[in-house]
């Protein structure tokens, strides 16, 4: 994955471009020492002269009011920016350029003004230490924070309920409850001077004059340091989805992974970058150059595979795919430009501005095609019979011939900050973990998009991620959870008016994935990998439990690895570095599930027998006896030598 950068020939702004800003992801606006604030049209290649600022005003920064939030009496709330400058006040201007405001609102300069993500307040901080709190037509709430050294950055949490914000080398968290202790740490050896908050992965990224970028979780645990630059970091931006940002210093862009390491480096001839903007659909941002230019930059090769395909995208509207197996090569062209791929179960599915294609792996020649209502799919989510797609309006799911199936929702749904580890899909359910509540998980029947069981399964404690089992009947489906204290569990969907089973099957994970093809689990745990043969084992014989795991060590993938899918008997897991790395397990656990799904015990057994696998016959004993099999369980039970329990099942048998 890099950048494409683009530069116009000759300088927009005379002077050096201070703050960008997008409006759609075909419109942005910047702000530059000129006093002029600019409005660039880039689908017809045009830039007119928004508003000219008084003489004496400096911009600062520039942020829209949240999208999709205006509501439908107050939509003209929507189209409000708000400018910081140098005087010490902000301005709230219109779209059409007319102020409509202008607060005082700091001694010196005002450096950085922010919506909430609820839209609800705007956060301002100045150079006199103080960050304040305004309501949404811009009167002062409180002052949230007085400290003794310029307040450079500031950025909200994702529940808007605390601000984050910059304190010389200092970096602090302070909740909008008034008798909150605020979350305070040195983050940096030089002055902070850019912070970014994002709301999928409520992950924090630092840059400072000490020419390092950092991330960080929400509790001021540090996840990733760079290796120093040659410049002080001035601009540090997420991608909306929480999966990419971008660092910009002087003459320097650099696009980056979650979890900190480099994709690629830019070395643009533009001065220092002093804001980076993504467009709402993560597939471009836009620089303030020191030199008077705006720099565009376009995500491409975002690279895909899939057991033995590689999906490749190009550029904006051109994707590559390459079956690996024969070199067979397909090269698919899109009329608009692409947002998210997604490749698995046999299909290819592409989210474009305007509508959705949906290709089989058999047949690349003709795809299925659907408009999309809104603009932007942020997430694509998918089974074996169908998939979700995740816009501004909701959870949406179709089956691969383009047919829409049900749209789940609940109440205080936050749709755009979803992700891979808050929203499953399986053939007969969707599980959604709730963001106001973090404790609650919501499962919709996937046909009629009703709630399962009438109330959303709850947990003790916050819940990080979630995976679903997808293969069996559904009243046979099942939940792993992964807590804030990054215990394992897994539990029951289809509980019929009983309360869920949760049982807990490890802790210290790190990274979890559940197989593709059987209900196998794999996390990362505590440097060792481990696989769940049969999880469903902890509901049928606990201490079997023991019996059907394969642990591995996982010190070869180095520090803080992530699994990224785990298909088949294959595993592939990211590095710290970047780096993908394969491993391998046993074939013959996938094979006794496929022989057990179609209720061949005899076959089961003789595979048991070849194999001699004691994993392999404490599964067959907890399958068999989850199946009332009873004459296939004696023998799994006497191989692993449990005469109790075989003992048991004679008795069981002469009652009947």
């Amino acid at each position: 994955m890099r950048f494409k950068t683009s530069l116009a020939k000759d300088a927009k702004h005379s002077e050096l471009v201070s703050c960008v800003a997008w409006t759609t992801s075909e419109e942005l606006y910047s702000c530059s020492d000129d006093h002029t604030i600019l409005r660039w049209k880039l689908l017809s290649d045009e830039t007119t002269t928004l508003a000219k600022l008084p003489s004496d005003v400096y911009a600062t920064d520039i942020h829209f009011f949240p999208k999709g939030l205006g509501g439908k009496t107050k939509q003209p709330q929507a189209d409000v920016f708000v400018l910081t400058s140098t005087d010490g006040k902000f301005l709230l201007i219109s779209k059409s350029g007319r102020v409509e405001k202008s607060v005082d609102a700091h001694r010196g300069a005002v450096l950085s003004g922010r919506w909430s993500y609820d839209g609800t307040a705007m956060a301002t901080a100045g150079e006199d230490g103080q960050v304040k709190i305004w309501s949404r037509s811009g009167m002062l709430r409180s002052t949230l924070a007085q400290t003794g050294s310029p307040v450079y950055s500031i950025g909200w949490s994702p529940d808007s309920d605390q601000v984050l914000f910059t304190n010389g080398k200092q970096l602090i968290i302070k909740s909008m409850q008034a008798n909150a202790k605020p979350i305070q740490w040195k983050a940096h050896e030089g002055v902070i001077l850019k912070v970014d908050w994002n709301p999928v992965n409520n992950l924090i990224l630092s840059g400072a004059e000490d020419c390092r970028y950092k991330v960080w979780d929400s509790y001021g645990r540090q996840m990733y340091s760079s290796h120093p630059h040659e410049y002080p970091i001035v601009s540090v931006s997420w991608a909306p989805d929480g999966q990419l940002f971008a660092i910009g210093s002087f003459n320097t862009l650099r696009l980056c992974d979650k979890s900190g390491w480099s994709y690629a480096l830019e070395k643009p001839n533009t001065g220092s970058l002093f804001c980076i903007a993504w467009s709402g659909d993560g597939t471009q941002v836009a620089g303030a150059c020191g030199n008077g230019h705006v720099i565009f930059a376009q995500v491409i090769e975002r690279r895909l595979e899939w057991k033995n395909f590689e999906v490749v995208v190009i550029s904006r509207k051109t994707i590559h795919v390459r079956n690996v197996t024969n070199d067979a090569k397909e090269k698919l062209e899109f009329r608009d430009r692409i947002i998210k791929t997604s490749i698995g179960f046999d299909h290819l599915v592409v989210a474009t501005s305007s509508q959705c294609y949906v290709y089989s792996t058999k047949n690349w020649n003709t795809p299925m095609i659907f408009d999309l209502k809104e603009g932007t799919v942020t997430l694509i989510v998918q089974a074996e019979k169908h998939f979700a797609i995740v816009d501004s309006a909701g959870i949406h799911l179709y089956t691969y011939e383009g047919r829409l199936l049900s749209s789940p929702k609940f109440p205080g749904m936050h749709s755009e900050t979803l992700s891979a580890q808050s929203l499953c899909v399986s053939n007969d359910t969707v599980a959604v973990r709730d963001k106001s509540d973090e404790k609650l998980v919501h499962l919709f029947d996937s046909a009629t998009s009703r709630q399962v069981d009438n109330k959303p399964l709850a947990h003790k404690l916050e819940i990080v991620e979630i995976a679903m089992d997808q293969c069996g009947p559904a009243s046979d489906r099942h939940l792993a959870i992964v807590d804030k204290n990054r215990d394992l569990y897994l539990s029951t969907v289809r509980n019929v008016g009983k309360p869920p089973k949760i049982v807990k099957l490890g802790n210290m994970i790190s990274s979890l994935a559940v197989n593709d093809g059987t209900n196998m689990l794999a996390a990362l745990q505590d440097s060792k990998l481990t696989v769940w043969f049969y999880p469903s084992v902890a509901y049928v014989d606990r201490e079997l439990l023991p019996l059907t795991i394969m642990v591995k060590d996982a010190s070869e993938f180095g520090k803080n690895p992530q699994i990224v899918d785990f298909l088949g008997n294959h595993l592939t897991i990211r590095r710290a570095d970047g780096a993908l790395v394969s491993t391998g397990i046993s074939p013959y656990p996938a094979m006794l599930h496929d022989l057990v799904n179609s209720s061949r015990w005899e076959d089961a057994v003789r595979l048991c027998r070849f194999v001699k696998d004691q994993a392999l016959w404490a599964c067959l004993a907890a399958m068999a006896s989850y199946a009332k099999e009873l004459n296939t369980a004696e023998v799994a039970y006497a191989a692993i030598d449990a005469a109790d329990k075989v003992q048991y099942i004679l008795y069981t048998e002469n009652i009947m």
